[in-house]
């Protein structure tokens, strides 16, 4: 595949990106992605015992993952996190050579990143999002649409808008997330304007992933009416369908106040489905792409697929040109 703007400023071979998934993106499953051409990304709390320390973490899994890989890799930083300053911080000692930012203001921390040589890619879900994010200097911006997993942005505008008018409004490449779980996806992204594509569930269904065998398998098991966004107040977040769901939305529609809705969620939910596998009282975050992903595989027999998938669909539309 010949390279683009993504693939030249990331180094990689293919453009795809392993979403930062909160409990999920540890270094291994980091590895195998980035092993197969595409972005492994890592996030600070993946892979940490419970009750231990995400700065800490983060530091043991970027020195994991060099050791299983000498390819590029990114960092998952939630800016909205009060940790988020030492986290910076760890990618500055380690040396790290990609952060990827979300949940707050790209600002303040880009300048400090570009001056220690590491890139910055931040999430926007909509336009005027994605215009402050290039006014602070980041070098791509990653289109998410409401189909993704858990929390999406509050304009909730869906992918395949918000491509091309995130496109049409800034100069540095485009990078979309939400709903794409296979090269038929990938296709239509780029055909929108999209420079790369992240994909989140589809790598939560995969051999190197530390999701629980339960979690993957009610991921297969889902169609396309599978996951439903709770708005939990001031958040939406989008979670396969559950016992805890289906109760957390009832108690919506009758209108329970924040703090009822709180105290019902708790502070462990996505880590009971996630990672103890306890599917009907958790929070097992998904993207409405999982209604496609039929199989776990291999992360590096997914990139690979994606990538024949992509030009599979690029050979079967030509037949587009039947209405010149």
């Amino acid at each position: 595949m010949k390279k683009n703007r993504v693939c030249e400023l990331l180094e990689i071979e293919y453009p795809i990106i392993q979403g930062g998934m909160f409990h999920l993106a540890d270094a291994r499953l980091a590895a195998a992605v980035s092993e197969a051409g595409a972005l492994g990304t890592l996030s600070p709390y993946a892979g940490m015992p419970d009750k231990g320390n995400p700065v800490d973490n983060l530091r043991i899994q970027i020195q994991k993952i060099r050791k299983l890989t000498g390819r590029p890799f990114a960092v998952n930083i939630l800016l909205d996190l009060p940790e988020s300053g030492l986290m910076v911080d760890v990618l500055l000692q380690e040396k790290a050579g990609i952060a990827v930012t979300a949940a707050g203001n790209p600002g303040i921390y880009t300048e400090l990143l570009h001056s220690a040589g590491i890139l910055v890619l931040h999430v926007a879900g909509s336009v005027s999002q994605a215009r402050s994010a290039e006014s602070c200097g980041v070098d791509t911006v990653i289109a998410e649409g409401c189909e993704a997993a858990g929390r999406i942005a509050h304009d909730e505008i869906p992918l395949f808008p918000l491509i091309p008018q995130v496109a049409d409004a800034v100069k540095v490449p485009v990078i979309a997330a939400g709903g794409i779980a296979d090269g038929r996806g990938m296709a239509a992204a780029f055909a929108l304007g999209a420079e790369g594509v992240q994909l989140g569930t589809r790598f939560v269904a995969v051999d190197e992933c530390t999701a629980h065998p339960a979690y993957k398998q009610a991921i297969v098991e889902s169609d396309d009416s599978g996951t439903i966004v709770t708005r939990r107040g001031t958040v939406p977040t989008r979670s396969l369908k559950s016992r805890f769901i289906e109760d957390l939305a009832s108690m919506e529609r009758s209108g329970a106040g924040k703090e009822r809705i709180e105290e019902f969620i708790g502070s462990k939910r996505a880590w009971t489905a996630q990672i103890s596998g306890d599917i009907e009282s958790g929070d097992a975050y998904a993207g409405s792409s999982a209604g496609m992903i039929r199989e776990i595989l291999p992360a590096g027999v997914v990139v690979r697929k994606i990538m024949k998938e992509y030009q599979d669909t690029l050979r079967c539309n030509e037949s587009l040109s039947l209405f010149e």
